[in-house]
C-alpha cells in the first residue's frame, strides 16, 4: 500500500491569478551593477552632496514656502533607511550570485588540476620508459671503450702473427 505523503515543499494546489514571472538573469545582473555602483566613491559622493543639499535647503528655507522637512529631518531620513532597506538585499545578492560564479570556477579549476596531474604522471611514466630503454642502448662511452679493447686486441694478434712470423723464419 503506497502511503500517499503531503509534500510541505510545494503548495497544495496550483495558484491562480496574477503571477509574474522575470527572467532571473536579468534581474540578477541588474542588481550587481548597482550594487557595484553602490561601492563606489562616486555614489558616496553624490549621496553626500545630495544629503548637504537637502540639510541646507530646509535650513535656508525653514519659513517660506519651498520648506518641505523640518528640523529632525524626518522624510530625509525616511528616504535614507528605505534605500539602506533596498541596497544590503541587492548586495547580498550580488555577492550570492559572485559565490555561484566563484565555485563554478573552482570546480572547473579542480577538474583541470585533476587533468593536468594525470598528463604528468602520464609523462612521468614516458620518461621514466625511455631512460630504461636507454639502459639497454649501448652509449658513447661504451662504444670507445670496446673499440679501445678491441683495437688492443687487434694489435694483440698482429703482434702474435709477426712473433710467429719472425720464430717461422
Amino acid at each position: 500500500m503506497a502511503e500517499s505523503r503531503t509534500r510541505l515543499d510545494q503548495p497544495r494546489v496550483e495558484r491562480r491569478g496574477l503571477r509574474v514571472s522575470y527572467d532571473a538573469e536579468a534581474f540578477g545582473r541588474l542588481t550587481e551593477r548597482i550594487a557595484r555602483f553602490l561601492g563606489t566613491g562616486r555614489y558616496l559622493i553624490i549621496q553626500t552632496i545630495m544629503i548637504i543639499i537637502w540639510v541646507i535647503w530646509n535650513i535656508v528655507f525653514r519659513n517660506g514656502p519651498l520648506h518641505f522637512d523640518k528640523y529632525p529631518f524626518i522624510f530625509l531620513t525616511l528616504i535614507l533607511s528605505l534605500q539602506a532597506a533596498y541596497s544590503a538585499p541587492l548586495i547580498l545578492l550580488a555577492q550570492n550570485r559572485q559565490d555561484d560564479r566563484d565555485r563554478v570556477n573552482l570546480d572547473a579549476d579542480r577538474d583541470e588540476q585533476r587533468m593536468s596531474k594525470a598528463d604528468l604522471e602520464y609523462l612521468a611514466r614516458e620518461i621514466a620508459a625511455v631512460r630504461m630503454s636507454l639502459g639497454e642502448v649501448a652509449t658513447r662511452d661504451f662504444l670507445r671503450s670496446e673499440l679501445t679493447r678491441l683495437e688492443s686486441v687487434r694489435e694483440g694478434l698482429r703482434d702474435a702473427s709477426r712473433a710467429s712470423a719472425e720464430v717461422a723464419d
